[in-house]
């Protein structure tokens, strides 16, 4: 039996770029060591796709991703829409999260591989972190609409027209990223 490794994703807290320049390093210690004394938020190892219990539609395999914008670190909004026509995936992370850091190494390279074929990865956090990709200030709103995800790292893959292709809860290893994105990325 698999076990999943993330932690619960404490969005509210970044509902604007305002605010989370704001986060003093004080209150992440605070908050790292509250989600650190959360073992049952702490999804391990899973290189399956993780299931859903949100309504239908709503970041279930096979429906349609839900539209969002999110200020990127400078403050400039980045909308799901202008990124319609690439592979997307979209991970929710933060860097207090030790599964989401031992992922992050696969995103660069996938960045790094893939981007000329048309792969974007686009990663809401709730924290900063040195990536090659895009990075987007997340919400509690945008976590809802992709199925209420609490548990972190929760990663979406996302075809060339906006349809949710993967979800994986917890760490997922790189090939099994790169196995579920080169078929989208042949495609077009």
């Amino acid at each position: 039996m698999s076990t999943i490794r993330s932690y619960r994703a404490p969005f509210a807290a970044f509902d604007s770029a305002r605010a989370a320049r704001r986060f003093s390093a004080a209150a992440r210690v605070v908050l790292a060591l509250s989600l650190a004394a959360m073992p049952s938020a702490c999804a391990k190892k899973s290189a399956q796709q993780g299931t859903s219990a949100a309504p239908a539609g709503k970041g279930e395999v096979g429906s349609i991703a839900p539209a969002f914008t999110l200020p990127d670190l400078e403050g400039k909004p980045v909308a799901l829409a202008s990124m319609k026509g690439k592979v997307v995936i979209l991970d929710f992370w933060a860097t207090w999260c030790p599964p989401c850091k031992e992922e992050i190494p696969h995103f660069v390279k996938l960045q790094s591989k893939y981007k000329p074929q048309g792969l974007e990865v686009v990663g809401p956090f709730v924290d900063e972190h040195d990536v090659n990709y895009r990075m987007l200030i997340g919400n509690e709103d945008v976590a809802k609409a992709y199925g209420n995800v609490t548990m972190i790292p929760t990663t979406f893959v996302l075809d060339r027209n906006g349809k949710i292709v993967q979800r994986f809860i917890g760490y997922t290893a790189l090939e099994v990223f790169e196995e579920t994105i080169r078929p989208l990325l042949a495609e077009g």
